[in-house]
């Protein structure tokens, strides 16, 4: 992990003693979260939380207990779940966070990109904008794994080779095109909302974008597996948004930087401490060249 810290801190995110302890959790995940949307509705209603402000999830230790309570959300008071495993969290620099073995599961690229990714909450987190904190940690986390990969050293055993640069950016950029053509469906699905015959055409919609998704031309990823696996209920829809909505925005402020990822995390840096809001972050984007 040493050596992803070191390349993290080089991009200018803020390592302190962050990942360097192993902590053997049992089971898939960290925390169980929970996303609710009332019915009709593609935005999450959310938590208050000291300190962070309004999040639009909520996490629990204990899988059970997160189940018990999404079903009592749902039955009692009638809001649409989504329930997903989380297998790395942040606590945004306030503790020195372990690896654990939850992380180490899904791949080395995997792992990377999540490291990454929870450095960068440890380095800005704007307190109460969950989209803007999860758009900008999974933009910069993917970009950096992407460099990581890409200046990793290959060793010569193809058993325990790590994956290359050029695999990391298809992996990513096949995620990217998952993530447009579900965010164009949660779009497609507000226009729809006022229709009388909404339940219908939401059903005929979802078949559309299933059928779409599964003819995506991906490199890494199985478009037919994607298809039938994605979640698209209302509350994981509003998940989505959260995490992919401003990708587009962010890719638009790097090339804006001519792909300097340093630069970016720079600018994060700065902008965050000027206490501005987000549309001034994403500015540098559309100022004349």
């Amino acid at each position: 992990m040493e050596s992803v810290r070191a390349f993290a801190s080089e991009r200018g995110l803020r390592v302190g003693g962050q990942y360097t302890s192993f902590v053997d959790w049992p089971g898939d995940r960290i925390v169980t979260t929970l996303v609710r949307t009332r019915p009709g509705s593609l935005d999450a209603v959310g938590w208050w939380y000291p300190f962070l402000g309004q999040l639009p999830y909520r996490g629990y230790f204990d899988q059970a207990r997160a189940e018990r309570e999404a079903g009592r959300l749902r039955e009692e008071q009638g809001y649409d779940v989504c329930v997903s495993p989380v297998t790395a969290y942040s606590t945004l620099g306030w503790l020195d966070d372990p690896v654990t073995s939850p992380m180490l599961g899904r791949g080395a690229a995997n792992l990377v990109e999540t490291l990454l990714h929870e450095l960068v909450h440890a380095t800005v987190f704007i307190d109460g904008d969950a989209d803007f904190n999860e758009g900008v940690a999974l933009f910069i986390g993917q970009e950096a794994a992407v460099r990581y990969f890409a200046q990793a050293p290959q060793g010569a055993d193809p058993a325990t080779a790590l994956p290359s640069g050029e695999r990391v950016r298809a992996w990513v950029e096949d995620r990217r095109w998952v993530e447009a053509a579900v965010l164009e469906f949660r779009d497609r699905l507000a226009r729809l909302s006022e229709r009388p015959d909404a339940a219908l055409q939401r059903d005929a919609a979802e078949r559309v974008v299933r059928g779409e998704l599964a003819s995506l031309p991906l490199a890494v990823l199985d478009a037919q597996a994607v298809a039938e696996e994605a979640r698209l209920s209302d509350a994981c829809l509003a998940l989505r948004g959260t995490y992919s909505r401003d990708l587009p925005r962010h890719a638009a402020l790097l090339e804006s930087l001519d792909g300097d990822l340093d630069a970016m995390v720079d600018h994060l840096v700065e902008w965050a401490a000027r206490d501005e809001p987000p549309e001034r972050f994403f500015a540098r984007a559309t100022r004349p060249q």
